[in-house]
């Protein structure tokens, strides 16, 4: 009797080597899809905490709070407000706010309260990272603060900052950021399901260490740490691993809080992805020399929080074709159906603003946007400006 060795490729009684590696790559793209917002906070979780020991004796160090606002006229009056508040709790806080040439009157709102701080004109549009080099180069603070011109601080926010500084190994302190207006829209919701996602692992990564770079919304390091980049980079992800990069820590203050409106149209939000993410990849590569001279530890906080994050529509794009591909050999008309309920779905996402199905599409466009901006950049397109998202009240 002969023994036929022969392995079957059309799975009719026989093994089928195409099958398991098609499963293996949906496993694999579904880790790595979730693998930042699963997997990595698991692991966080398990790893050891390094406690802060600021010294209650110590004085406080000087601060300079900066800022920069193209068209922020409408935000600017509650802004000046919450400054001033800011300003008399605490009288030694220096204020540095640069205009990078706005049309709207900006400039002109920002001069006026010239008992409150002091104004930087741009010669026209530069960008932010620009103006806060500008900004800081003039502040005289030991600590610098960032915020941004659409954010306010919680009152106490300064006062409660400060302490932390006399922590001799702390180069940076962040603070948590608060989402208003997140039930005005799917896109909205996502934003601030998002975020709350963001502070949850950045609360982690400090009791463990480091944070891996901080928002422009409320963050400060020592003014010593401040170092130089150029204007097509995030400037809040540069400066903030500029701490991890001398062996200080950068921690995160769950008790400093700083107040943000989302933004609540897709478009807006797609597009503010789009330049987020090239800038965030020209960062990347700015500093990879850098990061690659980090403590293993922080190497993989980096890799597993950012990298992971930036291909995620890759991997969803992988993990679906093999998915597709699978339910081919299975029945082609199976495969038909999935197709057609795919573009269904999609149709009737992208005519909803509100509910699951919305958020479901919003979801889906921020991977696209965020994974186009890498790739835009990858070919050589860089952001130096910016603009305030219209739908952000």
């Amino acid at each position: 009797m002969r023994v036929s060795t022969t392995l079957d490729t059309n799975g009719e009684g026989g093994l089928n080597l195409l099958d398991p590696l098609l499963i293996a790559l949906i496993i694999l793209s579904a880790s790595l899809l979730l693998w930042p917002f699963v997997f990595y906070p698991l692991i966080l979780r398990l790893l050891p905490t390094r406690a802060l020991t600021p010294d209650s004796a110590a004085p406080r160090p000087s601060a300079s709070l900066l800022f920069c606002a193209y068209n922020e006229a409408a935000s600017l009056p509650a802004k000046i407000d919450n400054l001033r508040l800011l300003k008399s709790r605490h009288p030694g806080l220096e204020i540095l706010a640069y205009d990078d040439g706005s049309s709207d009157g900006t400039g002109d709102l920002l001069a006026a309260a010239g008992d409150l701080l002091t104004l930087v004109r741009g010669p026209g549009r530069t960008g932010k990272a620009h103006g806060m080099k500008r900004l800081a180069a003039q502040a005289s603070g030991d600590v610098l603060i960032f915020t941004d011109a659409n954010v306010l601080l919680a009152d106490e926010a300064v006062e409660k900052l400060l302490p932390l500084y006399s922590d001799p190994q702390v180069g940076g302190v962040l603070g948590s950021l608060h989402y208003g207006g997140t039930g005005k829209s799917a896109t909205a919701h996502v934003g601030g399901l998002y975020w709350r996602i963001e502070e949850a692992l950045k609360d982690a990564e400090s009791r463990t260490g480091n944070v891996m770079g901080a928002d422009g919304s409320i963050f400060s390091i020592r003014r010593a740490l401040y170092p130089a980049f150029p204007d097509d980079v995030l400037d809040d992800l540069t400066v903030s691993m500029a701490v991890v990069f001398a062996g200080k820590r950068l921690v995160k203050a769950k008790h400093v809080i700083a107040y943000e409106a989302l933004v609540a149209q897709r478009a807006d939000e797609y597009r503010r992805k789009i330049r987020i993410s090239a800038r965030a990849w020209h960062t990347h590569r700015h500093l990879r020399p850098q990061l690659t001279r980090m403590t293993a530890l922080d190497r993989f906080k980096y890799a597993s929080r950012k990298v992971v994050r930036w291909f995620g529509a890759l991997w969803m794009a992988i993990g679906g074709l093999a998915a597709l591909a699978l339910a081919w050999r299975v029945s082609p008309i199976m495969a038909i159906a999935l197709i057609a309920a795919a573009i269904v779905v999609l149709m009737l996402g992208l005519q909803m603003r509100r509910g699951p199905l919305a958020a479901l599409i919003d979801l889906l466009l921020a991977y696209v946007a965020t994974l186009r901006g890498v790739l835009l950049a990858m070919g050589g397109k860089t952001f130096t400006t910016w603009a305030p998202a219209k739908s952000r009240d």
